[in-house]
């Protein structure tokens, strides 16, 4: 089954030029490579965070985000993830995608040119529209919090 798709309008800014879109790397992947557009290589050092640019601007279509989030491979070989996990990108921002890096490894990490730094999700958005009520109602697990299920 293929999944349906949007249109999602992309600028692709100087620094980027050379770069490719971001894109599926299978059939079967939720997400998109997104790559650095780093003019020279930038460096994080271990417990360090930087902002690493991508180069594109988009629109998304009303009612779409486009979630932002680590790479696993980056995350298990260097310890590499995104503080703010997963992060949005609202329908109505019209800026260039940064991505927040974060090493929490124990060794510097390098962030070339091209490299794929992150992944990009598009999801639905739902409104919620609070409904304050007197009592909610009751289930089996109550009010148990952290750990409370036993797992």
């Amino acid at each position: 089954m293929t999944a349906p798709s949007i249109r999602v309008d992309v600028k692709r800014l100087p620094h980027a030029e050379d770069l490719p879109l971001p894109s599926y790397a299978t059939d079967g992947a939720a997400g998109m490579d997104l790559l650095a557009a780093v003019s020279e290589p930038l460096i994080v050092p271990p417990g360090g965070r930087a902002l690493a640019p991508t180069g594109l601007r988009i629109a998304l279509p009303p009612g779409y985000e486009l979630q932002l989030r680590p790479r696993s491979g980056l995350a298990l070989k260097h310890g590499v993830t995104l503080p703010n996990s997963p992060g949005t990108i609202d329908e109505d921002y019209r800026g260039e995608i940064g991505v927040i890096i974060l090493n929490t490894g124990s060794e510097p990490f390098t962030v070339e040119r091209g490299m794929r730094i992150a992944q990009a999700v598009v999801a639905p958005v739902l409104r919620v529209t609070w409904n304050e009520v007197a009592e909610l109602d009751a289930t089996a697990r109550g009010v148990g919090g952290f750990g409370s299920t036993g797992h």
